[in-house]
């Protein structure tokens, strides 16, 4: 096979049982990339998630696509490398393979800096187990949302000699799920779903701003933390577990998606609001987080949620208009608007001129 056959070979490194927005855009990005890069998935055991379960999501994709999580060897060889989510190291001491490509990818799912300027985690101890395992390859930090990246920014503009450079381009979230039509006459029907960490969550007084008793419905799917205190919270809340329940099912029985999250805490995507949005749900959340979706996603406070949610019910025709604007906006996640952005982060210099 000459260059100009030769398709990247990509490898990437993921801990398959993160849960949440991680899993879940992995698994697209697997679909996505098979039929364009030979490509291997190795899963990492970190200390992050001890006996968790492989993602579901994550499993059914490999079989989708025919290929098998590997183990990590003492060296992983490919073109690139592509490391998902690097605070998934936080708690390991060493990583174990050596990595050997022109260059290596590390995409950061969360932020590095939390509002007010702190780490998010030990981003420096992260970064630093995998410089420790690579020599001579370009390192790249891929963010992946504007947002996310203006905190990588941050991060590097104070360390300039960490050895990692920002990636030219974001590292887009694939949200390959059908879009749905709107409902036709939304009912005061309010729902979020999230992972269960405490940083997902605002105060118990904004959810009761957020999920008033005069709504028809008030449902929490990821509720684990809430149940603990099940007796000194609202009884019309419906209260689920994650995973509970397939999260398109969830999203049927509600029309507003109401996410607010921890002031101290600001998602770098929102992988549960594209979610929202290609069911054809309404989203209302904070304008941090409303940022990366554009002007279809109701940016409000949580005092604010129930005049947003009434206008919507009095005019259809607004509740229908929004959530098509943000379906429009959202296609830019679609795989094939995405792959190409993909290849272009992915495939190193040398590799392309190879391929002439």
């Amino acid at each position: 096979m000459n260059g100009a056959d030769r398709r990247p070979r990509v490898a990437l490194l993921v801990e398959p049982r993160f849960p949440g927005g991680t899993g879940s855009a992995v698994a697209d990005e697997i679909r996505a990339l098979a039929p364009v890069a030979d490509l291997a998935v190795h899963g990492l055991s970190t200390r992050m998630f001890g006996e968790r379960p492989v993602n579901p999501l994550l499993a059914a994709a490999l079989e989708d696509v025919g290929h098998p999580l590997l183990p990590v060897p003492p060296v992983v060889r490919a073109d690139t490398v592509v490391l998902h989510n690097p605070a998934c190291l936080k708690n390991d001491e060493a990583l174990v393979p050596r990595l050997s490509a022109a260059r290596v990818v590390v995409v950061t799912h969360e932020n590095f800096l939390r509002p007010g300027g702190g780490e998010s985690f030990d981003v420096g101890h992260c970064l630093g187990l995998l410089s420790g395992r690579l020599a001579g390859a370009e390192r790249l930090l891929a963010p992946v949302s504007g947002p996310n990246r203006a905190t990588v920014a941050a991060w590097l503009a104070a360390r300039p000699r960490s050895g990692w450079r920002l990636a030219d381009g974001d590292w887009p979230n694939l949200c390959a799920a059908p879009f749905l039509q709107p409902p036709e006459a939304p009912r005061d029907r309010r729902g979020r779903h999230s992972r269960p960490g405490l940083e997902k969550f605002p105060g118990a007084d904004a959810l009761r701003q957020m999920f008033p008793p005069h709504a028809e419905r008030c449902a929490i799917l990821g509720a684990d933390l809430l149940l603990r205190e099940r007796e000194a919270l609202p009884r019309h809340w419906e209260l689920l577990p994650f995973g509970a329940m397939p999260v398109g099912a969830f999203l049927e029985g509600i029309d507003f998606f109401v996410y607010f999250t921890n002031p101290l805490w600001r998602e770098s995507f929102g992988r549960a609001i594209a979610e929202a949005i290609a069911a054809g749900r309404l989203v209302v959340t904070d304008p941090a987080t409303a940022e990366p979706f554009g002007p279809g996603v109701i940016a409000a406070e949580p005092a604010g949620v129930d005049a947003v949610v009434a206008a919507h019910i009095a005019e259809p025709a607004r509740y229908a208009e929004s959530v098509r604007q943000a379906q429009q906006h959202l296609t830019r996640h679609r795989p094939e608007a995405v792959v190409p952005r993909l290849m272009s982060i992915l495939v190193p210099r040398e590799v392309r001129l190879a391929a002439l």
